[in-house]
């Protein structure tokens, strides 16, 4: 799946477009690289996003072949990092 479409269907970001914007905008990492939004994702991918000057990491669960509820979502992923809670 793409990193975009994962974002969204995961809620870590509302919108696809948001998505797009922050990786054309290099705020989103997969496993240490910079990474357009079609980047393809499996799981066991560390995704590093920063929000302004805090930075969030999440390890990809699962790849979902498609929408997923939204109490399904946070079953995609796992915190790794969180910058609040340092």
């Amino acid at each position: 799946m793409r990193l975009d479409k994962f974002l969204k269907v995961s809620r870590i970001i509302k919108r696809r477009t948001v998505a797009n914007e922050a990786c054309d905008l290099d705020r989103v990492s997969v496993n240490g690289k910079p990474a357009k939004p079609s980047k393809e994702l499996k799981e066991g991918d560390v995704i590093a996003i920063r929000f302004g000057d805090k930075e969030a990491k999440f390890r990809v669960l699962r790849v979902p072949e498609g929408n997923v509820s939204k109490s399904g979502s946070s079953e995609l992923y796992e915190v790794v990092e969180d910058s609040d809670e340092i």
